[in-house]
């Protein structure tokens, strides 16, 4: 995620606008759909917040709007957006100027792993979602909580996402229990 985000470090257009794309999917997990259907009234600015619509759950929810994901979102809309009566954040910047579909929100991700030569199975949005509750595992949240954060409706559904930590389990398998073995 890091050589991505350094890829967009440039004030192009492009890279300005996928730059504050790519912070939503990594710093909140969120779906493609949930992206490209952000609108501009969901971010509060007064009150630090972002209000996601989870498209599984079907409800609202509130998070933190993180400071580097709230530049990165200001830059775009303040420089690089243009000037559309639509409400969505994201806008194709060519003409016709309509909102980014959730097949242009994966071109954005996948383009960058292909030009940065990073292998992985899946190359779209949902690696960046994965990397995120991957991420969520290595915390010590609960798949409950983890499961919240990705707006999941059950905790069935997180389940994938709970992986073995491999290094961690070795340190585990490593602990000297004294007289207890």
């Amino acid at each position: 995620m890091q050589r991505i985000l350094a890829d967009t470090a440039t004030d192009l257009r492009r890279d300005v606008r996928d730059r504050a794309i790519l912070m939503l999917l990594a710093v909140y997990g969120m779906r493609s759909g949930e992206v490209a259907s952000l609108r501009l009234d969901q971010l509060d600015w007064h009150h630090r917040v972002i209000r996601l619509f989870r498209l599984k759950r079907r409800q609202p929810q509130t998070y933190p709007l993180v400071l580097s994901v709230a530049e990165a979102l200001a830059h775009y809309i303040d420089s690089v957006r243009p000037k559309t009566p639509h409400q969505q954040v994201f806008i194709g910047l060519q003409s016709p100027q309509r909102p980014l579909t959730t097949s242009a929100i994966y071109d954005v991700v996948s383009r960058r792993f292909v030009a940065l030569g990073i292998q992985v199975a899946h190359r779209g949005p949902h690696a960046l979602r994965h990397a995120y509750a991957a991420r969520l595992v290595a915390d010590g949240l609960t798949l409950k909580e983890i499961g919240d954060h990705l707006g999941h409706r059950s905790t069935s559904a997180t389940r994938t996402y709970a992986k073995v930590d491999l290094i961690a389990l070795r340190e585990v398998g490593d602990f000297d229990l004294g007289d207890l073995q």
